[in-house]
């Protein structure tokens, strides 16, 4: 008698893809995609300038404006595996939370130390602790 074999390796069925926006909107969409992956790329290097948030981004306005874009994002080796998290319960990876600590860290010192206005530094301490929680709360995939 055959027994069912199950495997572990599959992912579950992908989401329906979302439906595209009209053709202005795509456009605007699209502009909103390759800005926010440029960004992300100088986030990468940048200190301060967060480079997930604007992959995410990316991500969303490419689903909704080019599946070729959005196709190449997430089979690409660095962009895929967190794209793949998110859409998988909103992970996030240990190694990206303490990236984007240092990152912020870096970038407050910076600031206190080259800004002379305390009340311009201590609201972006502020967001920068508050985002920080809210990464450091993400479930880290298993």
């Amino acid at each position: 008698m055959p027994t069912a074999r199950t495997d572990l390796t599959t992912t579950p069925a992908a989401a329906p893809a979302p439906r595209l926006a009209s053709p202005l909107a795509r456009v605007v969409l699209m502009v909103v995609a390759v800005v926010s992956l440029g960004l992300a790329l100088l986030g990468a290097v940048t200190p301060g300038l967060p480079s997930t948030e604007f992959v995410l981004l990316a991500a969303w306005a490419s689903a909704r404006s080019s599946p070729r874009l959005h196709a190449w994002m997430l089979r690409h080796r660095l962009l895929g595996p967190l794209l793949h998290d998110w859409n998988n319960g909103r992970r996030i990876r240990r190694q990206a939370k303490w990236g984007a600590s240092i990152s912020m860290a870096l970038c407050a010192l910076l600031m206190a130390f080259t800004i002379p206005h305390l009340w311009l530094v201590a609201p972006a301490i502020v967001c920068m602790a508050g985002v920080q929680v809210w990464i450091w709360k993400r479930p880290e995939p298993v």
